[in-house]
């Protein structure tokens, strides 16, 4: 393999073409997480990892231990809450720097395990290590899938609806570091209306509904610029950046709010009924021309690029 440099998502591809396959894993590399189907089990398995890396997520000297161990669990809750799942245990996996291994652990966990109470997962185990580099957490979690999940990412159709459950952009100003899973908004959307795909936003809202129209077999998408929520964060990095707060809505990433591809009818009763607690917005529709377009009111529509945070190209 060549050593030049090339995007994440083309190196998970070629991973993906090198993996092998296993009659018991139903879904492998590709969405937010894998599923397995042990014999005799007819519920399937959800499982996903994140590693987090000091200097890259995080900042250990400024943020503390705490901030990083309820992050390093919230982002993998995010990618269950994605499956419209129901999480059950986590896996911790630890390098810390050398000489502060003790202070550290007790951050992490004042930071994991409120977090694993609140939504009943058990911290069942992991594996640590020490090193003269940085800190490294790397979480596992495993969920249940909820009938009549999971929802994957491939169920898109022409005509269909897309709705995000909350404000983006600007998380880099804070929110990044506190991201709130969204799994009660997930189940609770399973249980009211069929979902077709679904995705939480990690990558950015062009990035990670990107994914979905790759995968539901190259459709495409309109946006409408003006129905984009954005978030007060957005504004204020707009100011710093030189970028408008909409180009930080669409390719921020990491506001862990979910992305959900619904048929017309779905989004009507949701904007007009939704679940108690929640706030919908209807950003755009599935279209069959590939590619992602921006609609605005009074300006002709645009094409944009589909891309977000992607670890293996960006310094920030």
């Amino acid at each position: 393999m060549s050593d030049a440099p090339i995007g994440e998502f083309e190196l998970i591809r070629r991973i993906q073409q090198r993996a092998t396959s296993h009659p018991n894993v139903i879904l492998g590399i590709g969405d937010d997480a894998a599923l397995l189907r042990p014999p005799g089990n007819d519920v399937p398995i959800v499982v996903t990892t994140d590693m987090l890396l000091d200097g890259r997520h995080f900042l250990l000297a400024e943020h503390g231990a705490e901030a990083v161990g309820y992050k390093s669990l919230a982002v993998n809750l995010s990618d269950i809450a994605a499956m419209a799942a129901r999480p059950v245990a986590a896996f911790v996996s630890v390098a810390f720097p050398r000489h502060q291994a003790a202070s550290i652990a007790d951050g992490l966990m004042r930071g994991m395990a409120p977090l694993a109470d609140r939504f009943g997962v058990a911290l069942a185990g992991g594996d640590t290590n020490a090193w003269d580099g940085p800190l490294v957490v790397c979480v596992t979690v495993t969920g249940e899938a909820v009938p009549p999940g999971p929802i994957l990412r491939s169920g898109a159709r022409v005509g269909n609806a897309v709705l995000v459950t909350g404000p983006l952009g600007g998380s880099l100003l804070g929110r990044h570091l506190h991201p709130e899973p969204r799994i009660v908004e997930a189940l609770a959307l399973i249980e009211r209306t069929p979902l077709h795909a679904l995705v939480d936003l990690s990558d950015g809202l062009a990035s990670d509904l990107g994914h979905i129209l790759e995968q539901s077999g190259g459709l495409g998408a309109t946006i409408d610029a003006d129905a984009i929520p954005i978030h007060p964060d957005a504004q204020t990095l707009a100011h710093r950046s030189g970028r408008s707060p909409l180009e930080h809505a669409l390719a921020d990433g990491e506001d862990f709010e979910l992305c959900l591809v619904v048929a017309p009818e779905s989004a009507d009763d949701l904007l007009a009924s939704p679940p108690p607690g929640m706030r919908l917005h209807r950003v755009g529709t599935i279209d069959s021309e590939p590619g992602l377009r921006l609609r605005h009111l009074n300006a002709p529509t645009e094409s944009v690029s589909i891309k977000g945070f992607d670890h293996l190209v960006s310094d920030e």
